[in-house]
């Protein structure tokens, strides 16, 4: 053991002792609680740091000098101690190794594959946290806490950097995932897709004192959201659904579910979106699904993907996105404070409800015919007849419901407002195309539940990529291990 080592646990149990003494010692008597808190953090960290130490002077003490065999056998000799810089949660450390080299060749350090060093400089460990909190908030913003909290300084590229190096890994981490247990899965399988801009930075406009009419400073791009649950069946009649929507009083019941929901949210387009949600359909399908139901808007171009991309799902129209056509049509027909205008859109809602659309339709057609052709009122009439024909063949909901399918696209819009816009739309947020994509990949493993076992697979792809070989790890938590065997 190197004299620096034998220091370092010198002052490590010196350094303990006075942990010790700051919370058993006269002074602690008098000390609040805040105060021992936080001097513990920073003295632990301290710890920490010296800790780490203490395990890679070790390791490196240990490291056999034979010479080592490179590739087509080429022999390289030790040639000396090479060092690099680490940045832990605990503060900067230098990990120094063993380097072996060859002329003509190069060299190689074993060590850094024994350790699974991260190509950067930069611990996974605090890169994680750093991007747990930029799932969230800004960059800058984490930078600030890391700092705060640890007193470690990560610059706000790194983070980024870091993200978008990580995200990359996502849709491969995904299509490898194991099947779901099926007992776990309900009998319907739900896909759901929706839109939702994100403002993007316009580098490409040339800069001018002032901006034209209509000319702004940011443009927008649409990030589509997709989800994919199982649920059981939930069978209503069209009058229960309308007491729902209207708010009448009726027992809430307990509604199944959804099950093993997966969101994802991308920029690269409808048509890609919809591809990837189909193969996650398929691998989610089989035996135990009786019933496929595919749910969007009214959005034109999103169906026309949806049904060819997934053919054999029934598609249908979101109900509230209906409804609100008809509060539409109902303020044409009586304004915005009529009370006349309530009943009425709860009338053609419980027709919608019943499949029978076509009657909904035809009485608009006629109440417009009835107005001025130019007036705005009979224009809105005509606008919300031609969206309900152009939908009709998605809006058989009384089949639906007897079936006891879901006929609202709540989760898909739920995925839009958590995964997209809390955190695109934060104040002054503006994107480019690939930092929206990276974060948006990240959002999606967080709310999917899935960022410790991405995070496992991303660090045992990155082994594999720099040495070449899987990432084994088999060393257990002594402390834990020591636990568990108390129990």
């Amino acid at each position: 053991m190197s004299v620096s080592t034998s220091e370092l646990i010198a002052e490590l149990r010196s350094d303990f002792e006075v942990l010790l003494n700051m919370v058993t010692g006269a002074e602690a008597q008098t000390a609040t609680l805040n105060q021992v808190e936080r001097s513990l953090l920073r003295h632990l960290l301290r710890m920490g740091r010296k800790l780490l130490q203490v395990f890679l002077a070790r390791r490196a003490d240990v490291e056999s000098h034979a010479p080592h065999w490179g590739w087509q056998r080429r022999k390289l000799a030790y040639h000396s101690q090479k060092a690099v810089d680490y940045f832990s949660v605990f503060g900067k450390l230098e990990v120094t190794r063993a380097y072996f080299y060859a002329p003509g060749y190069g060299g190689k350090t074993p060590l850094d594959q024994a350790l699974s060093l991260p190509e950067r400089c930069y611990s996974d460990l605090l890169m994680e946290c750093a991007e747990l909190l930029a799932v969230d908030g800004a960059y800058d913003k984490v930078t600030q806490v890391l700092t705060r909290l640890l007193g470690v300084d990560v610059s706000v590229l790194a983070v980024e950097t870091t993200a978008a190096e990580h995200s990359q890994a996502v849709l491969t981490f995904y299509a490898q995932r194991e099947a779901l247990p099926r007992r776990e899965e309900g009998r319907i399988l739900v896909a759901q897709a929706d839109g939702k801009g994100v403002r993007l930075v316009r580098d490409d406009a040339p800069l001018t004192v002032r901006r034209g009419k209509g000319d702004k400073k940011t443009r927008k791009k649409e990030a589509i959201a997709v989800a994919l649950y199982t649920i059981a069946p939930d069978r209503r009649t069209p009058q229960e659904v309308v007491a729902a929507l209207f708010r009448e009083d009726a027992p809430p019941g307990e509604r199944p579910a959804p099950q093993h929901k997966h969101v994802f949210a991308s920029l690269d387009g409808k048509a890609a979106a919809l591809r990837r949600l189909a193969r996650w359909a398929i691998r989610r399908d089989g035996r135990h699904i009786r019933q496929r139901v595919a749910l969007t808007d009214g959005a034109e171009a999103l169906q026309d993907q949806m049904r060819q991309h997934l053919p054999n799902f029934t598609l249908v129209l979101d109900i509230i996105h209906a409804v609100e056509h008809l509060w539409t049509a109902g303020t044409a027909l009586f304004g915005e404070t009529d009370p006349q205008r309530a009943e009425w859109v709860k009338l053609q809602t419980l027709d919608i409800l019943s499949s029978r659309a076509a009657c909904v339709i035809q009485r608009l057609e006629d109440q417009a015919q009835a107005l001025s052709p130019a007036s705005q009122a009979a224009k809105a009439l005509r606008r919300v007849a031609g969206y309900l024909q152009r939908n009709r063949p998605f809006m058989d909901y009384a089949r639906y419901l007897k079936n006891g399918w879901p006929i609202g696209t709540g989760v898909v819009e739920g995925t839009c407002r958590h995964l997209v816009k809390d955190r695109m739309e934060l104040s002054g947020m503006r994107w480019t195309v690939a930092g929206a994509e990276a974060l948006l990949a990240l959002r999606a493993v967080h709310e999917n539940g899935d960022w410790d076992a991405f995070h496992q697979f991303r660090r045992q792809q990155r082994h594999k990529q720099l040495y070449g070989k899987p990432l084994v790890e088999t060393w257990i938590d002594p402390v834990e291990r020591l636990e568990i065997n108390q129990v």
